[in-house]
């Protein structure tokens, strides 16, 4: 049974693990491509968010989910790799994450680049990995916890 306030789109897996996590815990929202089963093997739980877009489940995070005030970059994204970039690879959903970022913050979120393995090594540490159902190309994203103020 839905309870109020609380949106749609996270599930009662999904809330236990934002209740559990503490000031400066990370938790990513992971693109379908992400190799969240094998990441979350040997360290942070896996929560199956398959069918969800990104931003729609980031939409929802952020109503609950206080970003790190203490941290230059509260929240960080996996960078484009350099044929990539030398292709000029358009990522609008980067876009979509800092609007809503931006909104739920009512500051704008200073967003970290972090280089694609760099990035999986900092995933093997997170609280929890979600795999949605995004499959827009480097739609994956860390948050870091803060505290309510």
């Amino acid at each position: 049974m839905p309870l109020k306030g609380i949106p749609s789109q996270l599930s009662p897996e999904l809330l236990k693990v934002l209740a559990a996590m503490g000031h400066g815990d990370e938790l990513i929202l992971a693109d379908a491509h992400f190799p969240t089963a094998s990441i979350c093997k040997s360290g942070p739980q896996e929560v199956r968010a398959d069918g969800l877009r990104a931003t729609d489940l980031l939409k929802g995070v952020m109503q609950l989910l206080p970003l790190d005030q203490y941290e230059k970059y509260p929240v960080a994204r996996m960078d484009l790799v350099p044929s990539d970039k030398e292709a000029g690879l358009k990522t609008p959903i980067w876009d979509a994450y800092q609007q809503i970022l931006n909104e739920a913050e009512k500051t704008q979120v200073q967003i970290e680049y972090v280089e694609r393995f760099a990035f999986y090594e900092r995933a093997k540490k997170a609280f929890a990995i979600v795999a949605t159902g995004e499959t827009e190309q480097y739609a994956n994203i860390i948050l870091k916890k803060g505290c309510l103020v």
